[in-house]
């Protein structure tokens, strides 16, 4: 075997030892070019060719110890992720410097130590060069201009290669004292001044503050200062900004073009609502929810029998802590996605759905009556939601189902595929080589969902967890391939991705009478109007926590609505009881307040993230109280949630919103950036750091009451106030607080 893959796996952040370094270089870079060879080759040769010459060269064989750290940091997928990020052993030779103009050739000789000789095909690689004429770019705006300087973008130059324009680079001007806020859901910093960062859909498991990556980028953000103003780079592919860190007073923005021409950037104007608006306008807009998505959710990966499941609800109900959603993640037989476990069917070859007729739960079986499980969730007035993921398993080999859905699924052209043809195999660490459903393409969507139709008409499932939507990688990948209007390649479209496949089932709901709500992590432009989204893999610190603010104020600032976290981490050692409690305040006052766990492989002590649990690992008695208070004020503000999100969904400002909405010009809010508005009414400042015994937050003018006390007070200023650990600061407008007392003095 001798591989070599251009572009690689296609991870956005990380090279392999099989591809070209730059894949796309730029005129005067040379390139890397790495191969991996099979056990037996005793040297490696690359022929090269401009066109004129051939030279032959000899490649670097691989010096011992080159392989990188593969070593694990915790939770059961951390190993996965650490294997297909190792950079395993790899022949190379370095090219001369490329010229413009110029297409390269070439192709690597293994020669094995018993005289074998084996060839690659022949590979081309041009150069690109920056131009400064070589496409249009298109300003659009909305409305009067307010600000003759937004007009004012600088610098566009074009990187061209023989296909076309492959990148545009151009600059817009930021004032003195202008905030950025946005770029999709973002973990590090809400405003983004002075950093450099992209747009690119990818699974960043754990620690995505530190990385700087999102699994729900958009290529969007507003500009906040004495002149407001937002911009939308239109487009579905890679982009990158620096805002204001090479150059001062300069946002400067790269995209991906792909051979296209042209590129539009929408420029909006007026306060951060009315840009947000003016986004959503273009991007979609969201869709009211019903109400019990204000509940507390309730979830544990290793709850995988529907004893465990009841179990957990009955505690829920011994403790007196509501509980209005449960997703079950492991319910499915971790093959179809379609089956519960340990359910006898039959296997339609044809790869056609089931009715909930065809299935036999044995009674001694993981979930001997489904059927009666949801009806008695819901006689308890618990919706319930099925996780999902949007991958057909490859390893081990498929058998029985999972066999017939494959192979109807490559037979029916209803998969992603590799340029050539070749149905594309996931190249990512979590279920590797799977086989990706074109959910771009309306006829795979449909025959993909209508194999899950039966949970939701006749087991009366409320919803999908639609976990993943990261798994496409790769510029040649092909989407829509079931559609008339063409495919669209990968560069296009898998940022697009999670898109679909948080509508189709949307779609699946809505059909069967049943408000379209899904549960998703990963999203882009457009996922707006496909349901909630949670903010992905962390640990249990704090500093999970402090990230998970920023990237609730984010992502709402990008018009995501429904929005929540982990609350306390699901990864990792059981958080103390400081941080589950201060977590679980943060969460009462966030848009969705869910609590969850990874998978442990049943060890015990369990890491459930249950009051219960908590307290029996910490053996601290104040957890289910002080979590039993919360659980219960967060029934009492669900009518105020519902509607402050009626209200949001109809166009006005966020529900989860940095202050910076309200008191754009405001300087001292940007002080306090860790603080938010929960709807017009609330004012959360989240304890964030352990130990704490008082904690300053700044309520901006006004009048305001502080829940707990009662205590009237007048904005403008800091306030201090003592954190005990049954209370987090919460203020109310002075002229709602009549009508919200109730809810914290029941």
């Amino acid at each position: 075997m001798i591989r070599h893959r251009p572009y690689g796996s296609g991870h956005p952040y990380a090279t392999t030892g099989d591809q070209r370094v730059p894949a796309e270089p730029v005129a005067g870079e040379s390139c890397e070019l790495r191969v991996r060879v099979s056990a037996g080759v005793d040297a490696v040769q690359c022929e090269w060719t401009d066109g004129e010459r051939a030279e032959t060269w000899d490649l670097r064989a691989p010096d011992d110890g080159e392989d990188s750290d593969t070593t694990a940091d915790g939770g059961h997928l951390a190993a996965a992720q650490a294997r297909s990020l190792a950079d395993r052993q790899f022949w190379s030779v370095q090219t001369p410097a490329l010229k413009a103009g110029v297409t390269y050739r070439y192709r690597f000789v293994a020669h094995y130590d018993d005289g074998r000789r084996r060839t690659t095909r022949w590979y081309d690689v041009a150069a690109a060069e920056w131009r400064d004429d070589a496409g249009s770019l298109i300003m659009n705006t909305s409305g009067p201009i307010r600000s003759p300087s937004v007009h004012d973008h600088q610098g566009v130059r074009w990187l061209v290669g023989p296909e076309g324009p492959r990148r545009v680079r151009f600059s817009l001007p930021l004032a003195p004292g202008d905030r950025v806020v946005g770029f999709g859901e973002r973990y590090d910093h809400v405003d983004q001044h002075g950093q450099i960062l992209d747009a690119v859909v990818f699974e960043q498991y754990k620690q995505q503050g530190a990385h700087g990556r999102t699994y729900l980028p958009m290529p969007f953000a507003m500009v906040i200062g004495e002149h407001s103003w937002g911009f939308h780079v239109r487009t579905s592919r890679r982009t990158w900004y620096d805002v204001a860190a090479s150059e001062p007073g300069r946002l400067v923005i790269e995209a991906e073009l792909g051979g296209d021409k042209e590129l539009a950037v929408e420029i909006y104007q007026g306060s951060p609502t009315e840009i947000l608006n003016a986004f959503l306008d273009d991007a979609g807009r969201p869709e009211l929810l019903p109400d019990w998505v204000f509940r507390l959710w309730a979830s544990g990966n290793e709850w995988n029998t529907q004893a465990r499941v009841m179990a957990e609800m009955d505690a829920h109900r011994e403790h007196d802590i509501p509980v209005g959603a449960l997703v079950i993640e492991a319910w499915s037989d971790e093959s179809t996605f379609t089956a519960f476990r340990d359910a006898q069917y039959d296997v339609n070859e044809d790869g056609s759905p089931h009715r909930l007729a065809d299935f036999r739960f044995p009674p001694d079986g993981a979930w001997p009556d489904p059927v009666g499980m949801v009806d008695e969730l819901h006689n308890r007035d618990i919706k319930v939601l099925l996780w999902q993921i949007p991958l057909l398993k490859m390893r081990p080999h498929p058998t029985g189902q999972l066999a017939a859905d494959a192979r109807a699924a490559v037979e029916n052209g209803l998969v992603v595929t590799e340029s050539d043809g070749r149905p594309y195999r996931n190249r990512g660490w979590w279920f590797p080589l799977a086989l990706m459903p074109d959910l771009a393409s309306e006829r795979a969507r449909s025959w993909w969902t209508e194999k899950r139709r039966y949970l939701v008409e006749e087991l009366g499932i409320d919803g999908f967890k639609t976990d993943g939507g990261e798994h496409a990688w790769g510029h040649d990948l092909r989407h829509g391939l079931a559609d008339t209007d063409g495919p669209v390649p990968g560069d296009a479209g898998n940022n697009l991705f999670p898109v679909h496949y948080a509508r189709a089932y949307g779609d699946l709901l809505r059909s069967c009478g049943k408000a379209p709500v899904t549960f998703s992590r990963a999203g882009f432009t457009g996922s707006q109007a496909h349901g909630a989204f949670w903010a992905g893999d962390e640990d249990s610190t704090w500093e999970g926590l402090r990230s998970a603010v920023t990237a609730g104020i984010t992502a709402s600032a990008c018009g995501i609505v429904y929005w929540g976290w982990d609350l306390a981490g699901f990864s990792g050692d059981v958080p103390d009881a400081e941080l589950y409690l201060r977590a679980a305040a943060a969460s009462c006052f966030m848009p969705i307040m869910q609590y969850h766990s990874e998978f442990n492989h049943h060890r015990r002590p369990w890491r459930d993230r249950t009051p219960w649990n908590v307290a029996e690992q910490t053996g601290d008695e104040r957890v289910i109280p002080v979590f039993r208070r919360y659980a219960q004020l967060r029934e009492r503000l669900v009518p105020y949630l519902s509607e402050q999100a009626a209200r949001a969904v109809a166009g006005g400002p966020p529900l989860m919103r940095g202050l910076f909405f309200d008191h754009p010009g405001d300087e001292a809010a940007w002080s306090h950036p860790h603080q938010y508005l929960l709807g017009d009414d609330l004012l959360v400042a989240p304890v964030i750091e352990p130990g704490a015994k008082t904690w300053d937050a700044y309520v901006p003018p006004g009048e305001w009451v502080d829940v707990w006390s009662g205590a009237h007070l007048s904005g403008g200023k800091v306030v201090t106030r003592d954190v005990p650990i049954e209370e987090v600061p919460v203020y109310c407008r002075a002229t709602r607080w009549p009508e919200l007392h109730p809810a914290f003095t029941p």
